[in-house]
């Protein structure tokens, strides 16, 4: 057992911090000295910490299970980085790559060794595994082996063979959301032996909790005002659907707010690109679905938003506990509609396992619950994990009485037809979210770092976190060393990166005090609507400019459907058999062009959506015509 001197050694050394947040050190004991674990600690606590500081003083392998590749590689890197030999097993290496990895495994060559429980089910897996010389395991994301858990997921559970196969290796099981029913199912599925159990607790005190039901109009018009009364650091929008998430970054790129999507669909190269450029701060606003955020290790998250209503309370504390990993205040805010709880039901009665419906249905009145009573929002949540605090309001959330002031103002109407102005100036349409314009050397610097971090790790490859956190970026700047010793002294800079990267860091920050600052960008995006426009004017299919723009269908055309009912571009007879437009047009007679679904459900399976979206917004476009005709005659 480490004293806890070494420990702090050791701390310092690799990891650069003075001190442990709470209850890492306790952890870190328990690993050390050979104690099944089980961690609750929320997002943005340390977790991954807690098991890679006692795995580099061991002289043996600590096998961490981990369920996301990118998360598993980030890690990887950060570990190398540090000097710490660390390693990965997985389907994006080759065969003779992971064979030399087991190999060197097998030789005890790393601290830490990552693997997906997909791989660790394998059967060969566990052969080799077993002649490496283990530490402990480590089960990230722990909260996934349990049924009840809101992220279940069926690999998971044959972690339960780790105990038969590796009977006297310790076990160490880490979630950031798991309520009292799933921690006890975490110890009996998992096995764990007389558990040392650290549950931290689930208020986040810095956090606001803000929960506003609103209709599709006003939902946008609140997204829009969030955004621009966020004037600092970075912000997630979280969408329900892939679509959703598309025409919602179009949909900003038209009010001139910079945006980046990610959802499970793109291209894995276009996915990682756009999380990087978020990470490093080229664009401060990322779209994404529920796939987006795990493992994502950015202090700096001003605010978190929801454009529906999460399936569980557990899914939302985890999403919108990604915001304010510094400390600072940061707002968390839940902007839903009714029609969301009708399609959460919607597929809960999809479900064909009766005890998963139960479970689901459970789920579903308790996220109802947080989202409609009247209740502190911070007590309701510490509630649901089995937390019971002494006080009854927080200060910190709506029904306390903190919410934004633009919040409270009523959203204006606005005019069902969307006008794209094709004659403007395109860089007046493509002004991304400034940060509040401060004349302050420190906010210079800041910039400067950042985009010398940006350039480092385009140069090594890798993300630009990996090469410096945020939080040593702030002590950069309030720091503002001129010596190796004096860079050592900042947070997060062990001796290893200061090794990599010292002289680089104080030649930067001389040339900065000689005048040099941060290139402005000059990158001009042209607007959604005005890009589609061109492509079909070059005469591109639907699916060449879904391709080119890197969009679903399904999102380009809800584009040219708007574009058609704005009169900016004419429907084509091409895009539909004639026999088919009559169809739509016979049934937009009947039930009206208000709503899409009725007259979907009285067609032929055969049409779609997106065609009826065309077909409707030619009509109103005529219909508006019309009506303006007869107002002006």
């Amino acid at each position: 057992m480490s004293s806890p001197a070494h420990l702090l050694e050791t701390l310092r050394k690799y990891w650069g911090y003075d001190s442990f947040r709470p209850m890492q050190e306790n952890i870190v004991g328990s690993l050390l000295q050979g104690h099944d674990t089980c961690v609750v600690m929320p997002t943005g606590g340390g977790k991954s910490l807690c098991y890679q500081l006692p795995a580099v003083l061991t002289n043996r392998t600590t096998v961490v299970i981990s369920p996301l590749i990118a998360l598993m590689q980030d890690q990887v890197a950060q570990l190398g980085q540090m000097g710490i030999p660390a390693a990965l097993v997985n389907s994006t290496l080759t065969s003779s790559e992971q064979s030399k990895i087991i190999a060197r495994a097998r030789e005890g060559q790393y601290r830490l060794l990552y693997l997906s429980p997909e791989r660790l089910a394998r059967a060969d897996t566990v052969g080799w595994l077993q002649g490496v010389p283990i530490s402990f395991f480590a089960i990230d994301e722990a909260h996934c082996i349990s049924e009840w858990g809101h992220e279940f997921r069926p690999e998971y559970r044959q972690l339960n063979r780790l105990r038969a196969h590796f009977p006297d290796r310790p076990i160490a099981g880490f979630t950031a959301s798991a309520t009292r029913r799933v921690r006890h199912d975490i110890l009996h599925q998992l096995q764990l032996r007389n558990a040392d159990k650290y549950i931290a607790s689930f208020h986040r005190s810095n956090l606001r909790y803000v929960v506003k039901e609103c209709d599709a109009v006003s939902q946008l018009q609140f997204l829009e005002r969030a955004l621009r009364n966020c004037p600092e650091g970075n912000i997630i929008v979280y969408a329900p659907t892939i679509a959703r998430v598309e025409q919602t970054v179009d949909w900003l790129e038209e009010q001139g707010i910079s945006a980046v999507a990610y959802h499970g669909q793109m291209e894995t190269d276009a996915r990682r690109r756009n999380q990087e450029r978020w990470m490093s701060d080229e664009v401060r606003v990322l779209v994404g679905t529920i796939a987006f955020g795990l493992g994502i290790n950015k202090a700096s998250v001003r605010a978190v938003l929801h454009l529906s209503l999460p399936k569980s309370v557990e899914q939302y504390y985890q999403e919108a506990g990604r915001a304010g990993r510094d400390g600072k205040p940061a707002d968390c805010l839940l902007l839903w509609q009714k029609r969301d709880a009708g399609l959460l039901a919607h597929f809960i009665e999809q479900v064909t396992d009766p005890a998963e419906k139960d479970r689901s249905w459970q789920r579903y009145h308790e996220i109802r619950r947080f989202a409609e009573v009247r209740e502190c929002r911070h007590r309701q949540i510490c509630l649901h994990f089995g937390e019971t605090p002494k006080w009854t309001t927080c200060q910190a959330c709506d029904i306390c009485g903190s919410q934004p002031e633009w919040l409270s103002v009523p959203v204006q109407p606005v005019r069902r037809r969307r006008r794209v102005v094709l004659t403007a100036n395109v860089a007046e349409k493509t002004k991304a979210i400034e940060p509040v314009v401060r004349c302050s050397e420190d906010e210079e610097l800041r910039e400067y770092l950042r985009e010398w971090r940006r350039k480092i790790a385009k140069e090594q490859g890798i993300a630009a976190f990996v090469v410096m956190h945020d939080t040593s970026l702030d002590g950069l700047c309030r720091v503002k060393p001129r010596t190796l010793p004096e860079l050592l002294g900042i947070s997060g800079f062990g001796v290893r990166k200061v090794d990599l990267y010292g002289k680089q860091i104080l030649q930067a920050l001389e040339q900065f005090r000689k005048g040099m600052r941060a290139t402005a960008s000059t990158e001009q995006k042209v607007s959604p609507a005005v890009e589609t426009l061109r492509l079909l004017l070059e005469g591109r299919s639907f699916e060449e400019i879904a391709k080119l723009r890197g969009r679903q269908l399904s999102t380009v055309m809800t584009t040219v459907a708007a574009l058609v009912e704005a009169g900016e571009l004419e429907f084509s007879s091409q895009w539909m058999a004639p026999e088919k437009q009559a169809q739509i047009e016979t049934i937009c007679e009947k039930v009206g062009l208000n709503a899409l679904r009725p007259i979907k459900d009285a067609l032929p399976e055969t049409v779609t959506f997106d065609e009826i979206k065309l077909v409707v917004a030619r009509l109103r476009w005529e219909a508006a015509a019309k009506d303006s005709s007869s107002k002006t005659a």
